[in-house]
C-alpha cells in the first residue's frame, strides 16, 4: 500500500504528502490476484519469507483475505507484516486467523509529545499501544517486534524507555539508524545515532551479550540481556552496512520490483502481468533481475550521495 495515515518526517513528510498529493489509483495498484501470482512465482524460485508493508498495509481493504491467500502458497514458511499499529487492535485477530505468522510495529518513542512530532501529528500513541496489546492477545506464533528509528536530538533521549517498557514482555525492540531513504527527509549524517553508542547505553543499565544470527542475511545484530529477560536488535545500515548479505527484494504497490531500499529504479512487472505473460516468462524475469543485482548503496553512501541519485521513496516499498 502506497498510502499511510502517518506523516513521519523521515518517510512521508507532510510538506510533500499533503492533502493534494496524488497517490496511486485503485487500477494502478496490483490486485490480490496479481500479488498472489507473483508471490507464488517467487516462492517457486526459493523465496520462503514474505512481508506485507507500505505505506500502511492495514489501509488496504480486506487485507486478511490476502494474508490467507499468501499463507496457502507452497514454499512460504514465514508470513509477516510491518505496520504503524494504529489500526492493529481492530484487525490483529483476523490477521492471526488468516495465517499471519508475525508482526512488526513501528514505534519510535513512548513520549506522547515526541510521538506527535515523529508521526507528523497523525495518530495517537494510545492506539498504537492498544494495537500491541491486541497483537499479544492474538498470539502470533513467531512473535512481535518493535522498530524504532532513532534520530539525534529528536527521540534519542527516549530510546531506553522503550527497552524498559518492553523488556521481559516477549516483544523484541529493534533500533534502526536514521537513513537517507528517498529524497525528501532532509537526512544529515550528524542526526544518526550509531548503533554502537546505543548498545553502550543499554549495556550500562542492562548488561548485554551478542547473539549469533538466526539465519544468513539477518539484518539486525542481536543482543540478549544477560539476566535472560529478552533481547534487542540493532539495524545499522549507516555505521555497519550489510549490502553483501542482503537477501531482500521489494515489490511496490504498482508492481515495480526493487532489489534495494535505496534503488533508483525498479523493474516493471505489472505490464507483462497485464499483457498476458505466462508463468515461465515472469519467472525468468524475476530470476534475471535478482541474479543481475549489484546494489551497494549503503557501502558507497558518501560517493553516491554526491551523485544525488533520485531514490525510490520508502513508503512505496517499505523498510
Amino acid at each position: 500500500m502506497d498510502r499511510c495515515n502517518f506523516r513521519c518526517p523521515y518517510c512521508m513528510p507532510e510538506t510533500t504528502y499533503g492533502e493534494h498529493f496524488n497517490f496511486l489509483g485503485n487500477d494502478e495498484r496490483l490486485s490480490f490476484d496479481e500479488i498472489e501470482r507473483l508471490a507464488g512465482l517467487a516462492a517457486s524460485l526459493g523465496v520462503s519469507k514474505l512481508r506485507l508493508t507500505g505505506g500502511e498495509p492495514l489501509l488496504r481493504p480486506r487485507l486478511a483475505e490476502l494474508v490467507s491467500r499468501l499463507r496457502r502458497l507452497e514454499g512460504v514458511e514465514d508470513l509477516a507484516m510491518t505496520t504503524n499499529g494504529v489500526l492493529l487492535a481492530r484487525y490483529a485477530q483476523d490477521l492471526r486467523e488468516a495465517g499471519l505468522d508475525r508482526v512488526t510495529i513501528s514505534l519510535d518513542t513512548l513520549d506522547p509529545a515526541v510521538f506527535h512530532r515523529m508521526s507528523g501529528g497523525r495518530g495517537a500513541l494510545e492506539d498504537v499501544l492498544a494495537g500491541i496489546e491486541a497483537a499479544l492477545a492474538a498470539g502470533f506464533p513467531k512473535g512481535i517486534k518493535l522498530n524504532a528509528v532513532i534520530q539525534r536530538g529528536v527521540n534519542d533521549h527516549t530510546a531506553l524507555d522503550l527497552v524498559e517498557r518492553f523488556r521481559g514482555s516477549g516483544i523484541i525492540v529493534r533500533f534502526i539508524e536514521y537513513m537517507d531513504v528517498g529524497n525528501r527527509n532532509d537526512w544529515a549524517s550528524d542526526a544518526v545515532v550509531p548503533s554502537g553508542a546505543l548498545v553502550e547505553q543499554i549495556n550500562a543499565r542492562w548488561p548485554l551479550k551478542a547473539v549469533t544470527p538466526e539465519y544468513a542475511g539477518e539484518v539486525a545484530a542481536r543482543y540478549r540481556f544477560r539476566d535472560g529477560i529478552g533481547e534487542i536488535g540493532m539495524i545499522s545500515s549507516v555505521s555497519n552496512p550489510f549490502c553483501g548479505g542482503c537477501s531482500r527484494a521489494r515489490l511496490s504497490s504498482e508492481g515495480l520490483l526493487y532489489t534495494c531500499l535505496f534503488a533508483t529504479k525498479g523493474t516493471d512487472l505489472r505490464t507483462p502481468l497485464r499483457d498476458g505473460a505466462d508463468d515461465v516468462s515472469l519467472r525468468d524475469l524475476l530470476r534475471n533481475v535478482w541474479l543481475g543485482r549489484a546494489d551497494r548503496y549503503s557501502e558507497e553512501r558518501a560517493a553516491r550521495r554526491q551523485q544525488s541519485p533520485r531514490k525510490i521513496e520508502m513508503h512505496y516499498i517499505g523498510g
